[in-house]
């Protein structure tokens, strides 16, 4: 199980999917970091830890599943010419699900910033409660790490590598998250921008669960491009507001 350890290739192969389990993970932390928002603040680090440790969970039990994890590829029903599978309604229904909620979040801001204010909002969001944050997080976590595992039995056959690569990439995420999720919080366009992006991650895995190949780069690109200007929004606005106040 351990021989790859004198191997330079399977060390090169275990850092490639660690850096795609990252990758594939940024959705995964921008909606655990928008879910807790609405949680209060000394609830928050702990919501974020317990969604994330739900992920890397999940995804190792996904991996030691290996078998049924393959039969969820093999056609279940055929709609017209169009065949389904297991993997398929997961994807649709995970998409569906990422696209309605990341809407009605985006409706929620609109709605309260015209009519309410951050300490109602945070009272709103301690009566939803936290294990109701974590049943959000654990429903988006079984989609995501589909995704996830997917990508590392295509990768690799080695399943200690993968489990490396799932235990490495989410604590590097564990802790990258709180800083996105404050950056998020203090940031409201970015905040809109992160469930755009999510919803169009919904697209993509709706998409996907209906044969309709979209490559993520180009999600993950047109999301860099916008976080980029709208940071340059914030510092100029940032730097203005500090010029007014000398």
């Amino acid at each position: 199980m351990f021989d790859w350890i004198t191997s330079p290739e399977m060390w090169i192969a275990l850092t490639t999917l660690i850096a795609l389990e990252i990758v594939l993970g940024i959705d995964n932390i921008i909606f655990i970091a928008i879910l807790v928002g609405r949680l209060p603040q000394e609830q928050r680090q702990k919501a974020r830890i317990l969604g994330l440790s739900l992920a890397m969970i999940t995804r190792l039990l996904l991996l030691l599943s290996l078998f049924w994890i393959m039969k969820l590829t093999a056609p279940l029903f055929t709609i017209f010419t169009q065949e389904i599978s297991g993997r398929d309604i997961i994807l649709i229904l995970g998409g569906l699900f990422l696209i309605g909620k990341s809407t009605l979040e985006i409706h929620h801001d609109i709605d309260e910033a015209e009519s309410q204010s951050t300490d109602t909002a945070l009272q709103e969001g301690a009566k939803k409660g936290f294990f109701a944050v974590l049943i959000q997080i654990a429903i988006l976590d079984i989609v995501f790490s589909l995704d996830s595992v997917i990508t590392a039995v295509g990768m690799v056959s080695n399943i200690a590598i993968m489990m490396i690569a799932v235990i490495v990439a989410v604590g590097v995420m564990m802790i990258a998250s709180k800083s996105i999720s404050e950056f998020v919080d203090n940031n409201p366009t970015i905040k809109i921008l992160a469930l755009a992006f999510l919803i169009l991650v919904g697209v993509t895995l709706v998409a996907e669960g209906l044969e309709f190949h979209i490559s993520k780069a180009y999600i993950y690109f047109a999301m860099a491009f916008s976080l980029g200007v709208e940071s340059i929004n914030i510092y100029i606005k940032k730097k203005r507001l500090n010029k007014n106040n000398q």
